[in-house]
């Protein structure tokens, strides 16, 4: 498998009080790559530091294969970023923007632009300081696209918009999936949006990576399950054997009946249950919002518990 993007043992200290801890990340060549977690987690930095924005404390980037920074050059000029903030000039119009921005991509698609332009309903005229919030995504979204990228990198790119232009510009950017063999590396908080079309997903919190997988692997492996006789098990203990999936939350129901959360289920794993006594009511499925809520709850326990050792 060649990666689109890799970093290994990633450090970069933001600020006295938050740090990027040694990310490892592998974003598959041609996936649609959902970087998830809350605000102020750490994906903007993260994403400067794979721009060569930043410059890390420690451990290494590779974009498209080239070393960053020595290989930005040739690693930028088949990169397309939509970033977290409008970063074009208020006082040129849309048609300016376009031909200054065409200017630096050989491989710039001057139809595509010109189609994308009458859909996005960009008026060639407009200044760009005049534009709307939505306008202007429509407009840093085209600019992206049209340069005909290998890989597209879109930080918050929905956060703020109403859903006809989340709709819009959505389209665009499965049009060019789906008509070029890129990759899509696209950081949200929002992670109802990403559930429908990313087919990898890496969570992030604390400035720490928590999981990295696949999609259907992700959804297949976040069950919720009711149980009864459980009361007396404690996974973990020397009375009671390790189970095989990870224990992400629990919690008592009426009676005697409990529910966990687990991640990293198989069906062959109610063998467990069976030995330990415990008998299963119900397993369901969590969807992506559901598990990344779960998986947070429990990453943030296990730190919380490691500084309480330490102090």
């Amino acid at each position: 498998m060649t990666s689109a993007i890799e970093t290994t043992g990633l450090s970069y200290r933001a600020s006295p009080n938050f740090a990027i801890h040694d990310l490892s990340l592998t974003v598959p060549a041609g996936a649609l790559y959902g970087f998830l977690g809350p605000n102020g987690c750490g994906k903007t930095t993260t994403i400067r530091l794979l721009l060569g924005l930043l410059r890390p404390d420690a451990g290494s980037v590779r974009l498209l294969g080239e070393p960053v920074p020595q290989g930005l050059p040739a690693a930028l000029a088949r990169t397309g970023v939509v970033p977290d903030r409008p970063h074009l000039h208020p006082y040129l119009t849309v048609a300016e923007s376009l031909a200054f921005h065409a200017a630096f991509y050989p491989a710039w698609d001057p139809g595509w632009a010109t189609r994308l332009q009458r859909d996005f309903l960009l008026e060639s005229d407009r200044k760009l300081a005049g534009l709307s919030k939505g306008e202007m995504a429509k407009l840093m979204f085209l600019l992206a696209l049209c340069q005909r990228p290998d890989l597209l990198i879109l930080d918050e790119p929905m956060d703020g918009l109403d859903p006809v232009v989340r709709r819009d510009v959505l389209g665009a950017m499965l049009d060019y999936v789906s008509t070029r063999t890129g990759t899509v590396f696209i950081s949200s908080h929002l992670v109802h949006e990403l559930e429908r079309f990313c087919d990898w997903v890496g969570v992030m919190d604390a400035g720490r990576l928590v999981v990295e997988l696949p999609m259907a692997e992700f959804r297949s492996g976040n069950k919720r399950i009711r149980l009864s006789g459980a009361d007396t098990v404690e996974p973990g203990r020397a009375s009671s054997s390790p189970p095989p999936f990870t224990l992400l939350a629990r919690e008592r129901d009426s009676g005697a009946l409990e529910t966990w959360v687990v991640r990293g289920w198989e069906p062959q794993m109610t063998g467990w249950f069976e030995q330990e006594g415990i008998v299963i009511r119900e397993v369901a499925d969590l969807d992506l919002e559901d598990g990344f809520v779960e998986l947070l709850r429990a990453f943030r326990v296990g730190e919380q518990a490691q500084r309480s050792d330490h102090a």
